[in-house]
């Protein structure tokens, strides 16, 4: 009988990256924290979540000769840990929860803790992206921003409802009722003015429709309650509008206190003629355009689809050294605008890309929007040529891929953007499907010949 034959089987051990890293499980009333077993008698300890705690947590990290530590990004409950840690000089690594999921049997803090160290400890984790110290207290003030435009625009539906209420129609001739002609109206309508007649007299005179229409729409149920809600909406409005100038005024003090992220001495002047000027009201009240080519050496807003607002919020969330994505694909991957494919025996099953709340993936996906009514660009032409494709849903996320791409280049290697122009790119795709057919046909012993234009 012969003797059974045994594999050789060879075991791999992790081998240890990061000696001197620590891990915490953060939550509101309490942090657990972690560090090697041979640093300390007691390597799990527990601190509470207040400022004189989180020196405390950081001067035992000290004791303990901890260089760098992981931690779950929970809510915001991490951000007051990360930024004292920083400060005191520690490498801190904000992981993503999905990537340190517990496993069976660990479903305490402190067995959790425990699990984030030694993933750190062998370098399983990745850290988020997190700009530095500058473009995270722009990042800061642009959040902000956004939520005050937020919680302002429903103030504006509360107008328009207690319009409505009236069944004052001032919507239906005037598109924007916080204009200058929706908001002259509104005003005189709290003051106690109710004649038509009068109020639409505050016509701006390139409104579309005539006094006599507008005098008509405003003729409405003046009841003393949707007045009272009409007004108390306007003041709110009127408030939220204040801050936000004061937002604008301390985001431009920061742009101010900036350094300049590129090497030139003297860049050439600002050309402002290739892109018009929005008009809208959520723009910011500062000289944004400026601002931003000053502090990268490029400008950016110059890019289709990519206005003053956009690039803020752009460079804000992804900072301004591209190096830190290898390539444009490993950029594109990271905003989740390329596909993710997953692959069994050899087979891809599935292609899509997944979902995010990443705000500058976001921004790309409005500027791809804004792209697709330009008529004389060539990402206008490559959107319209995407949607005959593959649709509109699809069109708008490969225009934002293309963005993203143009993006990353020109602001990685400092140089301006060009358009190529509709025409100019509609031409050159046809080149390349007629050089595709031109292939295509001699692989199947075929010549492809030109027909003349009758």
């Amino acid at each position: 009988m012969n003797p059974k034959k045994t594999k050789a089987t060879s075991t791999q051990t992790l081998s240890v990256l990061n000696p001197n890293a620590a891990g915490l499980d953060i939550g509101s009333a309490e942090i657990w924290a972690a560090v090697p077993a041979d640093r300390d008698a007691e390597p799990v300890r527990q601190f509470g979540t207040f400022t004189p705690d989180l020196y405390a947590l950081a001067d035992w990290l000290a004791a303990c000769r901890i260089e760098t530590v992981a931690m779950e990004s929970t809510g915001v409950y991490w951000i007051p840990v990360y930024e004292i840690l920083e400060a005191r000089g520690f490498q801190v690594h904000v992981v993503n929860a999905r990537h340190v999921k517990n496993v069976p049997g660990r479903k305490t803090d402190e067995k959790d803790c425990q699990w984030i160290q030694r993933l750190h400890q062998y370098g399983l984790l990745s850290g988020s992206f997190r700009p530095d110290a500058e473009l995270c207290a722009l990042r800061a003030y642009l959040r902000h921003r956004a939520d005050l435009l937020e919680h302002r625009a429903a103030h504006i539906q509360h107008m328009q409802k207690a319009l409505h209420q009236m069944n004052v129609q001032l919507t239906q001739v005037r598109s924007d009722i916080t204009g200058e002609t929706g908001l002259a109206i509104i005003r005189k309508i709290v003051a106690g003015e109710r004649d038509p007649v009068k109020l639409a007299q505050l016509r701006n005179p390139r409104c579309q429709h005539s006094q006599d229409e507008i005098a008509k729409a405003l003729t409405g149920n003046y009841r003393p309650e949707h007045v009272f809600a009409l007004k108390q909406a306007l003041a709110l409005y009127d408030a939220y509008t204040e801050q936000l100038s004061e937002c604008d005024g301390a985001i431009a003090r920061q742009f101010s206190v900036m350094r300049p992220r590129h090497t030139c001495t003297a860049l050439p002047p600002l050309d402002v003629t290739g892109k018009r000027n929005s008009h809208s009201k959520n723009t910011p009240r500062y000289d944004a355009r400026t601002l931003l080519y000053r502090l990268v050496g490029v400008d950016l807003v110059a890019i289709t689809g990519l206005n003053e607002s956009t690039v803020q919020t752009l460079l804000s969330e992804t900072g301004t050294d591209m190096s830190k994505w290898r390539t444009e694909k490993h950029f594109c991957s990271w905003l989740r605008l390329a596909p993710c494919n997953d692959i069994s025996g050899g087979k891809v099953l599935r292609s899509r890309t997944l979902k995010t709340h990443n705000r500058a993936t976001q921004a790309f996906r409005l500027a791809a929007q804004a792209a697709s009514r330009s008529s004389h660009t060539a990402i206008g032409a490559y959107y319209r040529r995407m949607r005959a494709r593959l649709g509109p849903e699809k069109a708008i996320t490969a225009t934002a891929h293309k963005i993203a791409r143009i993006y990353y280049y020109v602001l990685k290697h400092r140089v301006p953007f060009q358009d190529l122009g509709g025409e100019e790119y509609e031409q050159r795709a046809r080149e390349r499907e007629i050089e595709n057919l031109r292939k295509r046909a001699t692989r199947l012993g075929m010549t492809l010949v030109e027909q003349p234009a009758p």
